[in-house]
């Protein structure tokens, strides 16, 4: 009897068969161990600057993007899942409303006006671009052309030499990323909006304690990551030619 119930047993079962799923939150879409229900605002908060983050195909199937998170802390933000901002994507932008659209300089590109120093004299739209690095540049230039139209290009205060510019300078790294100044889609948008909104301090000091605790959680399934050298080195050459060009 014990033989043919353990034949019984094998038969069942076979070592190619796929591991059991993870169970997932159906409010957060997470995995049960990193949870982040507990730490997300009790409604979303309300803004009067709207978030518009065009994110590459590619991004809408990792699992570390932070933009979901974002968009369940943030009433007014929404996500296009594209390679480009184009006409007939967003009613919103196809309005032409005053906007900003966030992302580094580049050596063709005009200089940007750093976040901080922007006047801000009536309710903007913020335009992220949620993708890797490669990617985001794509996005960025396949896109300027319709954003030429109505909006204007800022960029956040980091200096890539010095560290302590993100809440990733350390081990608790979500993604390797070119250079210590590149932030995450959720943290760019939270310092965007200290500036931009006028409880800004706590709206941005809400948005980075639910990512440090996304950080925490998932740290325990993540080796440390360092910066890629090789794209550290391309992203200051770049911006030395730039900057000789001014």
């Amino acid at each position: 009897m014990e033989s043919t119930n353990n034949h019984n047993f094998a038969a069942g079962y076979s070592s190619s068969s796929p591991p059991p799923r993870r169970p997932i939150c159906p409010n957060c879409n997470r995995p049960q161990p990193v949870c982040l229900c507990k730490f997300l605002p009790s409604s979303p908060i309300a803004t009067k600057t709207k978030i518009i983050i065009l994110q590459h195909p590619h991004e809408s199937q990792h699992k570390l993007s932070t933009t979901p998170i974002l968009t369940k802390c943030l009433l007014n933000a929404t996500t296009i899942v594209n390679r480009r901002l184009k006409p007939g994507l967003s009613k919103l932008l196809d309005q032409s409303p005053p906007a900003v659209f966030l992302f580094p300089p580049t050596p063709h590109s005009s200089p940007p006006i750093n976040i901080s120093d922007l006047n801000i004299t009536e309710d903007l739209v913020l335009i992220a671009f949620d993708g890797t690095w490669k990617h985001a540049k794509e996005m960025v230039r396949s896109s300027e052309e319709f954003l030429s139209r109505f909006a204007r290009r800022v960029c956040l205060d980091i200096d890539e030499s010095v560290e302590g510019g993100s809440i990733f300078d350390s081990e608790l790294i979500l993604r390797k990323e070119p250079h210590g100044g590149c932030v995450s889609t959720m943290e760019a948008v939270a310092r965007c909006l200290r500036v931009m909104e006028l409880d800004g301090a706590a709206v941005e000091e809400k948005l980075i304690g639910v990512l440090r605790e996304m950080v925490r959680l998932q740290a325990g399934f993540l080796k440390p990551m360092n910066p890629r050298p090789k794209l550290l080195k391309n992203f200051k050459q770049k911006t030395s030619v730039m900057e000789d060009e001014n």
